[in-house]
């Protein structure tokens, strides 16, 4: 039996009404990918690039909702996806998260794409049908 075993804290996050696992039934964020990939024009089977791969842009997406919801700098949210079970399990990450740079630069070109408003109206409108 291991007592400090992440799957013992999951099932009692879900007992008693995770929200995030609720707003991950409610809302297919796979439906914004093709918009991300227009936005972004990420080709990840292109390696010529070099460097590190970028992260997955539904996660990074999934990140800057979170920072919505729960208002968290950009600081405070690279923390967080550290500290928080809930928040990892609902991004879907283990043990490397963006870091708060990461973010900031994901915020800052989807600022630029002027797309942002309308992904987060499009995220409002799933949430609320």
């Amino acid at each position: 039996m291991n007592l400090f075993g992440d799957s013992d804290y999951l099932e009692k996050l879900s007992s008693k009404g995770d929200p995030l696992e609720r707003l991950e039934k409610v809302v297919d964020f796979e439906c914004f990918r093709p918009t991300l990939n227009r936005i972004f024009k990420y080709d990840l089977k292109n390696k010529s690039h070099g460097g590190r791969p970028p992260y997955d842009l539904v996660l990074m997406l999934k990140i800057l909702i979170l920072q919505r919801l729960y208002n968290l700098s950009d600081d405070a949210m690279e923390y967080q996806m550290i500290d928080r079970i809930s928040f990892r399990r609902f991004l879907k990450i283990n043990d490397k998260v963006p870091d708060a740079k990461t973010i900031w630069n994901f915020r800052n070109q989807l600022s630029k794409s002027n797309r942002g408003n309308w992904l987060f109206s499009a995220f409002q409108e799933k949430l609320e049908s």
